[in-house]
């Protein structure tokens, strides 16, 4: 079973985001985001590859579904490597609406990058933004 999320990042007057299918949970997506994408510049360009089917430490030029193929530590994006249309990143306007597109398209989780740091919300009950890092340290700890 999934767990899937949005990832965003903050703009001037809006956000970009995309979907991502798979390990949203703040100890898988949101410690991979604290770890590995750190810098704005490589953000932006996981953006611009628009939704994923798993986020992985590094972007990588492509990758192969084909789990025998796959390169190991490297994402998988619906478009650059399964050919598919429409997985262009979307905007929304501020973080609450994130929350709420996260909510109507059926994410658990929504994770915004915002001045240099992740965030994560769930996208039901009360949601409220956190630390990434300190859900994903929370998360660990429970294992």
């Amino acid at each position: 079973m999934a767990t899937r999320s949005l990832i965003g990042l903050q703009c001037d007057d809006h956000i970009k985001y995309v979907y991502c299918h798979w390990d949203g949970y703040p100890s898988h997506n949101g410690q991979i985001l604290s770890d590995h994408y750190k810098d704005r510049a490589k953000v932006e360009k996981l953006i611009s590859l628009g939704d994923l089917s798993v986020l992985q430490p590094e972007i990588g030029e492509s990758n192969d579904f084909d789990i025998d193929n796959r390169i190991e530590g490297v994402c998988l994006f619906y478009g650059r490597d399964r050919g598919e249309e429409d997985t262009d990143y979307r905007t929304c306007n501020d973080s609450n609406q994130l929350i709420e597109v996260g909510n109507n398209v059926g994410t658990d989780y929504v994770y915004l990058f915002q001045n240099g740091n992740w965030l994560v919300s769930t996208t039901y009950g009360d949601a409220q933004y956190e630390s990434a890092e300190i859900a994903a340290n929370r998360e660990n700890e429970l294992c």
